[in-house]
């Protein structure tokens, strides 16, 4: 097993330590508990092709069952698909319609910009593909009851001066600032954060970043989200509200709000731009702070886990997860929440700090440097540190006391940091499931 990787803000670092912390958690001895059974063997061959695929591919993040409820679901937003509602938002076909085999194929082969969902085009080929789309079919009774009804896509407006003119009346009209703000990016709006109709987190699309636009970004691509809406979002169909132009109209508006991407700026303009990022995130701390705990993955050890690997629910960031690193011993992970008895409640800014950064906890003991990365943290900036604590107190309290770490003996501790430091074989950690705090009999 290798080390947990150090703490990086950007995708790629969270991309790393996802990986590496990953198979540390999935891949230990977790439990003895069996894992659940997948489901009865499909009627086609095609299916129960797609379903050996699933296995292999899918049910990490859509579950076993095709529940969305798999390992990964919980550390990625907006989170998979529950393919058995047979609702989907990324359609071709009329509000409350089934998607049709090309919607369904396009999703996979170029997968959904902005989410976890990555392109498989050039990973699976074009059978595999259409046997797991196949499958998933079989994962809902909807697909074997219901047809889709294609939308019939009006003629398109091409886009001018005076369509993004037009369009931007309607975007007014409609009230689309309401949840994408005056600006395409949440100035303004009533609020950016939303529930899908499984209760889960959604944020609103801020429109001047369209290489994170779900389905896609050309006009056509944006057209056709007003026009179907987005099934299991708040995002409604506009079919009885706008004319068909409009719809054109509006898609042209919201392609013109688009800014250039960084990969294609300037050293200048790159400076520019992540001058303005820091001046939005130092005016807001919790907004900030949450981004950094999510791309730090904090959740990911600091969250306790069930046999499969799925975090408990109602427990994120409430410690409890277990983590052996062999010889040095086992470490429960603190409960980060702001309860004030089993949480970060009554800790100081400093003593937070101290413990991020140092690894010296509120009683002055020091920790090791692993399992938690403390001098990876201690690269942080000041106010990404102010702003990292700043959303953790924002953070819901949940009672869970941490039970204290164990202590290796000291033969065993010398050996280990003899192999590590003179060897340089890394120490085995091993993620155990269940949690190990007390709930202090709450449920």
């Amino acid at each position: 097993m290798t080390q947990p990787a150090r703490p990086l803000a950007g995708a790629i670092g969270a991309l790393a330590a996802v990986a590496t912390a990953w198979i540390c958690a999935v891949r230990g001895p977790v439990s003895a508990q069996p894992a659940a059974a997948p489901p009865a063997q499909p009627a086609t061959d095609e299916a129960a092709r797609g379903q050996r695929v699933y296995q292999k591919y899918c049910r990490e993040c859509h579950g076993q069952q095709g529940h969305g409820d798999g390992p990964g679901a919980s550390w990625v937003s907006p989170r998979p698909r529950d393919f058995t509602a047979g609702r989907y938002k990324i359609r071709s076909t009329e509000t409350g319609s089934v998607p049709t085999d090309d919607d369904l194929l396009r999703s996979v082969r170029q997968g959904l910009y902005g989410s976890a969902m990555p392109a498989w085009d050039r990973l699976l080929p074009d059978g595999d593909i259409a046997d797991v789309v196949a499958y998933v079919k079989t994962l809902s009774p909807r697909f074997s009851t219901d047809a889709p009804v294609p939308v019939v896509v009006g003629e398109p407006v091409p886009s001018s001066p005076e369509s993004v003119s037009r369009g931007e009346q309607v975007y007014v009209r409609l009230q689309c600032g309401k949840c994408h703000g005056t600006d395409g990016r949440g100035t303004g709006a009533v609020t950016t954060d939303f529930e899908d109709d499984w209760k889960q987190p959604l944020r609103a699309a801020d429109l001047t970043q369209p290489w994170t636009f779900h389905g896609g970004a050309t006009a056509r691509d944006v057209y056709l989200r007003f026009r179907t809406g987005m099934s299991g979002t708040p995002m409604p169909s506009f079919r009885d509200t706008a004319s068909d132009a409009e719809m054109w109209d509006l898609a042209n508006y919201v392609v013109s709000l688009g800014r250039k991407p960084v990969w294609s700026m300037t050293a200048e303009e790159i400076s520019s731009q992540y001058a303005a990022e820091a001046a939005e995130a130092k005016a807001n701390p919790v907004g900030r702070g949450r981004y950094l705990v999510d791309t730090h993955l904090c959740a990911l050890c600091h969250s306790p886990i069930d046999a499969q690997g799925r975090m408990l629910p109602g427990l994120r960031l409430a410690g409890g997860q277990m983590v052996k690193v062999v010889p040095y011993g086992s470490f429960p992970a603190g409960n980060l929440t702001s309860d004030r008895d089993t949480g970060i409640g009554a800790w100081s800014d400093d003593e937070l700090k101290r413990a991020i950064t140092q690894g010296i906890r509120r009683d002055g003991s020091r920790m090791l440097p692993f399992p938690m990365d403390w001098p990876g943290f201690a690269a942080l900036t000041p106010d990404d540190l102010n702003a990292m604590i700043a959303y953790l107190r924002s953070v819901p309290p949940v009672y869970n006391k941490i039970p204290t770490r164990s202590r290796p003996l000291l033969p065993l501790y010398l050996w280990g940091k003899f192999k590590m430091l003179i060897l340089q074989q890394d120490p085995p950690i091993i993620f155990y499931p269940g949690n190990a705090g007390d709930r202090g009999g709450r449920s």
